[in-house]
């Protein structure tokens, strides 16, 4: 065995620990070696080569920085969602029957008001005829009734007459007290009659609306007989068979509308107040592809597991190319914030794992600064929290710790 390499080895290895877990105490004895071989013979020497000593210790660490001015840049809200149809309905039947007509199948678009199943009508046309009839029936009585109106009108005004003539004669002592009375009796029976007879018109005006409400009651269910689409869409079920029997409530088919879609994410309860409705919304597909619209809707009610709130947006879809359910990364746009775009490898953390960059101060000290990430692309990272001009360390900062001088070499900016 070579005891060459194991001495090498174990040199090494014991460099390297002081220079990772012991990097402060090196430095420091670094400074102290330096401040001892720096130390004056006499006094006389050591007053003379002081301004040079002092020259040597500010010089400080070499790093690289850069002087970087804030900018406003696009924030945006980062969801992960899944595409929805605008709509999507089971279209079922309102009444009994069976199918009489050939099915439609599935994935075949359907335009609004076009017929999807049609039902057997049976003896519904005997009974439209039949209320129908009624209807025309009860529209005849109503004649009479008026007929006996004015009839009953009239004989109140002829007893009216009789009463006036019957008071008259009695005041001047030519009729007896008994024909009043029956005068008057004759203007009460009268006065029922009208009474009676307006009942009778009112009958025949019920009647003719009870008659009506069958006539309407019959031809809805003729109507229904004919199941249509509410909407224009794709079928997403065959519509039912030829001579299924259909029960009120039964499916015909189900349609879905695919223009516009939606898009639907859920935003958590710290973002969710920079989202808000007609913002610009953009969603990136599995396949790629990319779309963009606008939000339409921010749920006010977290979800009680997730304690996230639902967002919406619409995209146009033409050609019905996305379909429902698909995965998608969606990006709504929020109010601008100011950030520093830098490289990178310009992040560090400190002793507490804290996300940060080492800054630089008027006299050359170094500094840790905590930052929030905004964005990563492909010219660097955008973070936040920082003054808006400040100078960064690039190349170095793993080297140096708070308060430790430093001598900045500036190179040029992201920007």
């Amino acid at each position: 065995m070579k005891i060459i390499p194991i001495i090498t080895a174990i040199i090494v290895s014991a460099v390297l620990f002081l220079y990772v877990f012991e990097r402060d105490t090196l430095i420091g004895f670094a400074k102290s070696a330096d401040a001892d071989s720096a130390a004056p013979t006499d006094t006389v020497e050591a007053t003379a080569d002081a301004p040079e000593v002092t020259a040597d210790t500010a010089s400080g660490v070499a790093v690289v920085a850069i002087r970087s001015v804030a900018q406003t840049i696009d924030s945006a809200v980062i969801l992960r969602g899944r595409t929805e149809a605008a709509r999507q309905v089971t279209v079922a039947s309102e009444t009994s029957g069976l199918v009489i007509s050939e099915p439609l199948r599935k994935g075949a678009f359907i335009n609004a008001g076009e017929e999807l199943c049609t039902l057997d009508p049976g003896t519904r046309a005997a009974s439209l005829a039949e209320a129908r009839a009624r209807l025309t029936e009860a529209e005849g009585r109503v004649p009479e009734a008026q007929a006996s109106v004015a009839e009953a009108v009239a004989r109140v005004r002829e007893a009216e007459i009789n009463l006036n003539a019957a008071q008259q004669l009695s005041q001047d002592g030519f009729a007896s007290e008994t024909r009043l009375v029956s005068a008057q009796a004759a203007m009460d029976a009268a006065n029922a009659g009208v009474q009676r007879a307006n009942s009778g018109v009112a009958s025949a005006q019920a009647g003719i609306e009870a008659a009506a409400a069958a006539v309407a009651s019959a031809e809805r269910e003729i109507e229904r007989l004919t199941i249509t689409a509410p909407f224009s869409g794709l079928l997403e079920t065959d519509t039912a068979e030829l001579g299924s029997l259909m029960q009120p409530g039964t499916p015909c088919a189900t349609i879905i509308q695919l223009d516009p879609i939606k898009l639907v994410g859920f935003v958590p309860e710290a973002d969710v107040s920079k989202v808000d409705v007609g913002a610009i919304a953009g969603a990136r597909l599995t396949t790629g592809e990319e779309v963009q619209g606008r939000v339409t809707f921010v749920s006010r009610s977290a979800d009680e597991t997730t304690r996230t709130f639902r967002v919406e947006a619409e995209v146009a879809n033409d050609d019905l190319a996305i379909s429902d359910g698909r995965t998608v990364e969606m990006l709504v746009a929020a109010e601008g914030r100011t950030a520093h775009l830098i490289a990178q490898s310009s992040l560090t953390l400190d002793d507490e794992g804290v996300l940060g960059v080492r800054t630089i101060d008027t006299d050359n000290i170094a500094s840790f600064l905590p930052v929030t990430l905004l964005r990563d692309t492909a010219e660097g990272v955008w973070v936040t929290d920082l003054p808006d001009e400040v100078d960064i360390i690039t190349v170095g900062q793993e080297f140096v710790t708070d308060g430790v001088r430093v001598t900045p070499t500036f190179a040029e900016a992201k920007g």
